[in-house]
């Protein structure tokens, strides 16, 4: 059965925060039929956040809701032969995003204040890259400077291929199901970095014990380019098993 597409946009410059976590903290996240992925014995949480440019749905462009950023926390399921991402929650600083996304896929979308800045040099080498999100003592950000050159693709086997390769989303819904979808994009090219970062107190958008996560140095991080993705619609699991 062909896939109907639920929405087109281009992804852009994804700043990826990478954490080894004790995978005790994950299991409550994790929705029924799927299981954790580990790489080389360890499970890990992500946090990114990226440009959401393009964005179309069923096609037909949004007014006014085209441009924006997202920073999401996820991390890293497998579902027999598929691997996918179960985001812990989603920002954006748009409400209609946030309540269509939680509409259409159950996800757990906030709509917060949120800006960015790309600091380039010539010949269009991005140099460094940062979201903020949140206000007041809310207030978030993450940072990257990268270690110039080129990008490259991920080595076969390497923890950025890991990160960025997983082509399935997973959303537990208000029912205790489990809804799959599938995103399509190419294979990023990344940048290695020279430093990163992550400031301000998180736990007002994902509890106390993962917030605290991110105080600590992440374990890997780079900048992804991105590229054109396409989202197509969901549909429930029936089985209850991984």
């Amino acid at each position: 059965m062909k896939q109907r597409t639920f929405l087109t946009a281009e992804w852009k410059n994804l700043v990826m925060l990478n954490y080894a976590v004790d995978p005790r903290l994950l299991q409550k996240f994790v929705p029924r039929g799927t299981e954790l992925d580990f790489f080389q014995g360890r499970t890990y949480a992500s946090l990114i956040g990226f440009e959401f440019n393009r964005t179309c749905i069923a096609g037909a462009p949004v007014p006014f809701h085209q441009s924006f950023e997202e920073v999401n926390l996820r991390f890293y399921v497998r579902r027999q032969d598929r691997r996918g991402v179960v985001f812990i929650r989603e920002l954006v600083p748009k409400y209609t995003v946030a309540v269509i996304a939680r509409f259409a896929f159950g996800e757990n979308y906030s709509c917060v204040p949120m800006s960015h800045s790309i600091r380039m040099q010539a010949q269009s080498k991005i140099v460094e890259a940062e979201f903020t999100f949140g206000s007041g003592g809310s207030r978030c950000s993450m940072r990257i400077e990268t270690a110039g050159g080129l990008s490259f693709y991920p080595e076969d086997g390497s923890l950025a291929q890991f990160i960025t390769e997983h082509s399935w989303g997973y959303a537990v819904q208000k029912d205790g199901a489990c809804m799959e979808y599938e995103v399509q994009h190419p294979q990023w090219p990344v940048w290695g970095v020279k430093s990163a970062e992550f400031r301000g107190d998180a736990s007002a958008y994902y509890g106390a014990e993962l917030a605290r996560i991110l105080t600590y140095p992440a374990d890997s991080a780079f900048l992804a380019e991105g590229s054109p993705v396409t989202v197509f619609k969901g549909s429930r699991i029936q089985n209850t098993h991984p």
